[in-house]
């Protein structure tokens, strides 16, 4: 319990495991988190302090003290950005989006104000929709970077590379992925299903699982199943819950997974 010396919220748990892959030496352009970690204000003073650039998804309606008429939430900030049509853009700029069955979209980005946040902050906020005119709660999405806009009075002096919107686009793309794999990791392999077992054999079970589905997915990536689409790193299924994926069905990948399972390899 929270007595116990070693105690360590989830939040404290992802900071410092986040902090052990950069001194393991596992490159990785920034942390990635959805909502359930993007709106804990401690959580990226943790990774800032650290020096790790961070990737992270806000509610919408997030709220900061500001003045007046200024906006108080992210969708206060990304509704005061000028927007007049495809033809006309206005502070948005247009990013392409590649999808899992090979499709591109084109969706539109902007880096908003919001409080001490803004283009040159220390935090930017940059919001990426579909449609910037009605900014769609399924397809729109609030994110707080410390990664430098190109070009910006903070590019010289920060200890990250700077990336320009379709490139904080892409990370926060990159999340959906990761979330599907933890979904067939928990799922398909029984990551959850460790049973009443000691802490030792709960670790040795779930360390074991998620072998099992790194020697898959490398081989799934090797031969991809024939009947599967072309598909791209960049997003998950779109009937996806933005947050948190959807129940799925089995694809190759999942095939091999009960396949593998059933072998024994």
């Amino acid at each position: 319990g929270k007595n116990d010396p070693g105690f360590r919220t989830k939040l404290q748990i992802g900071a410092e495991l986040a902090r052990r892959a950069e001194a393991a030496g596992f490159p990785f352009r920034a942390v990635a988190a959805d909502s359930a970690y993007g709106d804990q204000d401690g959580f990226r003073g943790e990774l800032r302090e650290a020096g790790l650039p961070f990737v992270m998804a806000l509610k919408p309606r997030h709220g900061t003290w500001a003045y007046g008429p200024a906006a108080h939430t992210p969708a206060d900030a990304a509704r005061a950005l000028a927007w007049n049509g495809p033809e006309d853009p206005g502070e948005w700029a247009p990013v392409e989006r590649a999808f899992h069955d090979g499709h591109t979209e084109t969706w539109y980005a902007a880096d908003a104000t919001l409080g001490a946040w803004g283009p040159d902050g220390y935090t930017r906020l940059a919001v990426a929709t579909k449609d910037p005119a009605t900014l769609p709660e399924k397809a729109t999405w609030y994110l707080a970077t410390n990664l430098p806009r190109p070009g910006s009075p903070r590019e010289a002096e920060s200890e990250h590379p700077p990336a320009d919107l379709a490139e904080v686009t892409r990370i926060y793309g990159v999340r959906h992925w990761i979330e599907q794999a933890y979904k067939q990791v928990k799922d398909q392999l029984g990551w959850a299903d460790f049973q009443v077992r000691s802490d030792t054999a709960i670790r040795r079970h779930q360390t074991l699982v998620n072998c099992a589905f790194s020697f898959c997915w490398d081989a799934y990536h090797d031969e991809p199943a024939p009947e599967d689409a072309p598909r791209s790193e960049a997003d998950p299924p779109e009937t996806q819950d933005e947050e948190r994926g959807e129940p799925h069905s089995r694809t190759g990948a999942h095939r091999l997974l009960a396949q593998s399972a059933e072998t024994g390899t």
